[in-house]
């Protein structure tokens, strides 16, 4: 059995992103997962960028004044062809580390493949197959959503999953 010295150990998983960065936020008690709360920080798209930035530093700030995670885990920037695209993200990303750090909270990042392999053992795992496992490992009745928010639940899954050695955390009911 893994021990959190009884305490337990609150997860804010962030799946970053400038119009939509989705959140989730899970507990591991000793060998299971509770989930507390998901979401989403939206900005406008007619907002120029240092609005958006800061609008998704004021809730990631929010976020940690109200859970009190111990960790906060944020997805690893994944470069496909667009490079505008990428700049962005990681501008979020960004924005969402400093907040972490500027609350003296740990911060762990972790790759899409470390995501899709923790949650479903299969790196290749489309998003509806790690949002459907997402559901289950939580026992949630619904798809998290939106997805953004699924996406940050299972980030924070990730941690638990990925911190917990020598053995896998199991699920709570």
């Amino acid at each position: 059995m893994i021990s959190t010295g009884g305490r337990g150990h609150t997860i804010l998983g962030i799946d970053p992103g400038t119009a939509t960065m989705g959140w989730g936020v899970i507990r591991q008690e000793g060998n299971r997962l509770r989930y507390m709360q998901h979401g989403a920080i939206t900005t406008p798209p007619d907002w120029d960028m240092p609005r958006r930035l800061g609008r998704l530093f004021d809730g990631v700030t929010e976020l940690v004044r109200g859970y009190r995670p111990e960790t906060v885990a944020v997805e690893e920037l994944f470069f496909n062809t667009n490079v505008t695209t990428a700049i962005t993200v990681g501008q979020a990303r960004g924005v969402a580390l400093l907040a972490a750090y500027k609350a003296g909270i740990e911060v762990t990042e972790y790759t899409p493949l470390q995501v899709k392999q923790a949650i479903t053992s299969y790196g290749r795992a489309d998003k509806r197959q790690v949002q459907e496992m997402v559901k289950a490992l939580l026992n949630l009745p619904a798809i998290p959503r939106p997805d953004d928010a699924a996406d940050g639940l299972a980030i924070a899954i990730c941690h638990a999953f990925s911190s917990s050695l020598p053995g896998k955390v199991g699920v709570g009911k």
